[in-house]
């Protein structure tokens, strides 16, 4: 096999399904109706969360129509990265491209303890009893065989996995319906505004947007996807229906299943609010099934994990072929033509913070998992934001046929949105994950714009040394 051969991902490797329920399993929808949910309840604004999950979705099919509109004319690995370079230059595609592996890394990194802090009590139940980082360790070594290897792999894993996920949520869901609800029946009113603007609207926002991380990644398969151009944007589109979907019919339902008014006080009298929705499932379906959910919630994570962890080997791949990372990670493997080096790297990433967590003894929910995945969601939030703007002004300078509500408006609304919601996190990021009061409140916050300036150096390096290659950055890979 020639030398470019070896050089290149598998191309029509992925159809519309596969790459739908891949970006799907990063926002791991068990994991959020399981674990995120009910704090979303409880912490935001309680029975308006459904409403809100509207609000979101329509935010995210905003940013979707720009991003849409784009993926027509973009076809790269590098996602946000090749849509900044398209549309903004490539010096911030350069701050882009460190920005993704920083954001990615810690939502992984975080994902990893909340998996290991998961499945220790789940497990224990069944008489296997391991520490939190004998979890994660499993976890870490299996999705780093999956990234390793070709990517259909991973996507048939993802699409059996996922699938599960839904049918454990809907069978519940079916359930409260088949029963008529709890003591007020199936009468919610999801658009009461007393409780839209109840408890704090915006930390129900930033509970719902993390439910939806991951579906941007849709891009990043654009050159393994058969027929990309149509591919990438239906599963664009489909994911965030399906995400959005999901999560109004099924917190309507959580919520109709206690009653509206006994909602927080259910939730304030557990020991853990994630006990919410096994209880729920207890009563309304009982047997076998809350066993089995508790199962499926940390297969849920490890599908999320392996999400991520092939968004981060395709960026470093990406940007290793680009001249921003040494040159070895812009290789891929000779058989299985995978980002084989960017996987194994974050794979020893993903080792040495498990070790660090565990041999200081931090706990993997409230340290590991509460304090790095902000900021994945922070830094998400900011590429998003650079997409957009991107999107504005690659349509701006072209003479292509393009409706400005879907190159325009909507991108200019979804980034202002956005935007909104980066300076709250950033500015709050101390009291949204218990880090008030030390250093850790400003250095988590402050690594998303230092990992800006790290890239847009690298670029300006790479501009230096290698004009050509930096003019072509974020090329079209066909």
């Amino acid at each position: 096999m020639s030398i470019e051969g070896t050089n290149q991902l598998r191309k029509n490797s992925l159809g519309l399904i596969a790459v739908t329920f891949m970006v799907i399993s990063a926002a791991a929808p068990l994991t959020g109706i399981a674990g995120a949910m009910p704090i979303a309840f409880l912490l935001g604004n309680g029975a308006g969360i459904p409403a809100t999950f509207i609000f979101v979705t329509l935010l995210m099919l905003a940013f979707s129509a720009g991003y849409v509109a784009m993926s027509r004319y973009v076809t790269n690995a590098g996602a946000f990265y090749a849509y900044a370079a398209h549309g903004l230059g490539g010096r911030t595609a350069g701050a882009i491209a460190i920005v993704a592996l920083v954001a990615y890394n810690a939502m992984q990194f975080g994902l990893i303890g909340l998996l290991g802090g998961i499945a220790s009590g789940v497990f224990a139940e069944f008489g296997i009893v391991l520490p939190w980082w004998g979890w994660s360790l499993i976890a870490i070594l299996l999705f780093g065989i999956l990234g390793y290897r070709q990517v259909n792999l991973s996507a048939k894993v993802m699409v059996v996995l996922v699938a599960l996920e839904y049918l454990i949520v809907l069978i519940v869901d079916f359930a409260i319906i088949g029963k008529g609800g709890g003591p007020n029946g199936l009468s919610v009113n999801i658009f009461d505004t007393s409780a839209i603007f109840s408890g704090s609207l915006t930390i129900a926002v930033l509970f719902c947007l993390g439910s939806f991380i991951g579906f941007e990644a849709t891009t990043i398969y654009a050159e393994e996807a058969r027929e990309p151009e149509k591919t990438i944007p239906r599963a664009t589109y489909l994911s965030v229906l399906m995400i959005g979907v999901f999560y109004v019919f099924s917190t309507w339902l959580m919520i109709a299943g206690v009653g509206a008014e006994n909602l927080v006080p259910t939730l304030q009298a557990l020991p853990d609010p994630s006990a919410f929705f096994f209880n729920l499932a207890g009563e309304y379906v009982g047997g076998p099934i809350p066993a089995i959910a508790g199962i499926l919630l940390v297969t849920s994570l490890f599908a999320a994990l392996s999400a991520f962890h092939n968004y981060i080997a395709r960026y470093s791949y990406v940007a290793g072929r680009e001249g921003l990372l040494p040159a070895a990670f812009g290789r891929t493997h000779s058989d299985h033509q995978s980002p084989h080096i960017g996987s194994v790297v974050q794979t020893v990433g993903a080792l040495v913070v498990v070790a660090i967590f565990a041999g200081l003894g931090l706990d993997p929910v409230l340290n590991l998992f509460t304090w790095i995945s902000q900021v994945g969601t922070l830094g998400i939030l900011g590429m998003m934001i650079v997409t957009s703007v991107a999107v504005i002004a690659y349509f701006g300078r072209r003479q292509l046929k393009a409706s400005a509500l879907t190159t325009r408006l909507l991108p200019a609304l979804s980034a202002l949105i956005m935007a909104a919601l980066f300076v709250y996190i950033f500015l709050n990021f101390g009291d949204l994950t218990g880090t008030t009061g030390g250093a850790l409140g400003i250095i988590l916050p402050c690594l998303i714009p230092a990992a800006a300036i790290v890239g847009y150096l690298l670029a300006v390096r790479l501009e230096k040394a290698d004009p050509a290659r930096f003019a072509a950055m974020g090329q079209n890979r066909n």
